[in-house]
């Protein structure tokens, strides 16, 4: 009878990290769904005056915490005739979105 109890209880365990994991944000489900109709799908902007991430020392080179200001807050650099609209315009998205979009460019753009 405990023997039993004790699987239920780890069976409900794996269930909940099971679930736990599943609702983990997927930067790049993120990123192609809001960030892909500007930056474009490699990266390289699809837009004029959309920076392009894949550039060495430039947007992707900046800490994630300035990263996580910008794309939460909107931004537009110095000479950009265009800014980021806050959380690129989908004010759905969450902090644990922005920063594993955040994590996705960087390992599909940065040099």
């Amino acid at each position: 009878m405990r023997a039993n109890f004790l699987m239920l209880l780890a069976a409900a365990a794996l269930s909940g990290a099971a679930a736990s994991a599943r609702a983990a944000p997927d930067g790049q489900k993120v990123y192609e769904g809001t960030c892909i109709v500007c930056h474009g799908a490699d990266g390289r902007g699809a837009l004029p005056g959309v920076p392009d991430l894949t550039a060495e020392k430039k947007r992707l080179a900046n800490s994630e915490a300035t990263l996580l200001k910008r794309v939460r807050n909107g931004y537009q650099g110095r000479g950009s005739p265009m800014a980021m609209p806050p959380k690129g315009g989908n004010s759905t998205l969450t902090d644990d979105d922005l920063k594993a979009v955040i994590k996705y460019m960087k390992r599909a753009f940065k040099r």
